[in-house]
């Protein structure tokens, strides 16, 4: 089962308890638009090279439809709709109007040369180009994206429109209307929001005491990481493909930062235990962040995690089966579109700087973030969940989708 089809099980599951009509439900579950492109490259060597893109628009009942967008061998259209669908959740629930949207190109970026990435991205970007506007759909980064992509989009889609456009896209390098602090945003919110569940859920009198492992240690992880080391929580484990480190008394996170800056693994570092990468989702620790890729706790190993609460910084990092097995154990797990969102946050934020053209400074960035999206998010998943009984998950997907149907209720649907 993949993502798309593990989220449409979740969505089920909060409509069916939110009582919603019929027709709605069955409008909302499925995506509004699908497009498919070929994108013929001119490489290196002379030869044309033709390179599948996706972007699928989920709904856009609640403004322009948002999401980032990923370059990684094996991109299909059902992942991409999976991601594209979960993006309007995300967006629903932290009260931004935007509707959910994803894009994604099947290539192994390492093996292009930065000519042929910049040539991909171009000629994507125009094949996009009746599709991508700053009002209609905005990309971002994903995976395997960065600012550098996104300048480039933004030019591209500028000189096509015959004007500036720096709304069309988020994540931009802030030379180019950038804005401070998307880098860390994501990172930032799962830790934020995994310190207050930690208050919540643990059964621990001090929960500064609390262990922390993150499965990941790209932008997201290294930033939660070094969120809770700064907030003197004991960091256990981290994680990338290559290895797990470990340290039952708490790793150094900034001197494994500086490591992974100048190798770009974490194989190498030599002041913590070395083990299999996969080990770090089964440690006995009170706080696992899975902040790589998608289902890697799943139906056969989630009976072997020990860890008392998930924070999913990764989009859907459990499927429906693994949920199943661990609400068993009681485990606490925070849902992607809560834990996550911080990225998407930060981007209206960029996007609202873009068109006023007032440059936001970071400290008010990261405060606003956090009182008035992640923590306040965080409050009204857990009071809902508490009020209906159910898991939190559940209750995030009841406040998204009770706001989009009380839009589409008002406005009709067209």
């Amino acid at each position: 089962m993949n993502i798309y089809e593990n989220n449409q099980k979740r969505y089920d599951k909060a409509c069916e308890l939110l009582g919603v009509d019929a027709n709605i439900h069955a409008l909302l579950r499925r995506t509004r638009r699908q497009i498919e492109v070929n994108c013929p490259v001119k490489m290196d060597d002379g030869s044309l090279k033709l390179f599948k893109g996706f972007r699928v628009q989920h709904t856009r009942a609640m403004g322009p439809t948002k999401g980032g967008l990923r370059y990684a061998k094996g991109v299909n259209l059902e992942e991409v709709k999976g991601l594209a669908f979960l993006m309007t959740w995300k967006c629903a629930l932290m009260g931004i109007p935007f509707g959910g949207a994803k894009g994604g190109i099947n290539v192994d970026v390492q093996k292009l040369s930065i000519g042929e990435l910049e040539r991909l991205t171009r000629r994507y970007t125009k094949e996009m180009s009746t599709i991508f506007h700053p009002d209609r759909d905005i990309p971002a980064p994903d995976m395997n994206t960065n600012p550098q992509i996104m300048a480039w989009i933004y030019d591209t889609y500028s000189s096509l429109a015959g004007k500036d456009s720096p709304g069309v896209v988020t994540g931009k390098p802030l030379e180019c209307h950038g804005i401070e602090g998307r880098i860390e945003a994501t990172g930032l919110g799962v830790a934020t929001i995994a310190l207050e569940a930690s208050k919540d859920y643990l059964d621990l009198k001090d929960t500064s005491i609390a262990t922390f492992a993150i499965q990941g240690f790209g932008n997201v992880g290294s930033i939660a990481s070094k969120t809770f080391y700064e907030n003197r929580r004991t960091v256990v484990a981290v994680s990338d493909v290559t290895c797990t480190l470990y340290d039952e008394n708490g790793l150094n996170i900034p001197e494994i930062i500086e490591h992974v800056s100048k190798t770009g693994v974490l194989k190498g570092y030599e002041n913590a235990t070395v083990m299999d990468r996969d080990e770090i989702l089964f440690l006995d620790v009170d706080v696992l962040c899975p902040c790589a890729l998608e289902n890697v706790i799943k139906k056969d190993n989630a009976h072997k995690v020990k860890a008392s609460i998930i924070v999913e910084g990764a989009n859907s990092p459990l499927t429906p089966e693994a949920d199943e097995v661990l609400s068993k154990k009681h485990t606490i797990i925070v849902p992607d579109i809560l834990a996550n969102a911080g990225g998407v946050v930060v981007s209206f934020f960029e996007w609202n700087q873009a068109r006023s053209m007032y440059r936001w400074k970071k400290a008010d960035v990261f405060k606003k973030l956090k009182e008035d999206f992640m923590i306040p998010n965080y409050n009204a998943v857990r009071d809902m969940a508490r009020a209906h009984k159910t898991d939190l998950r559940t209750a995030s997907f009841m406040i998204a989708i009770d706001k989009v149907v009380k839009n589409i209720k008002a406005r009709g649907i067209d």
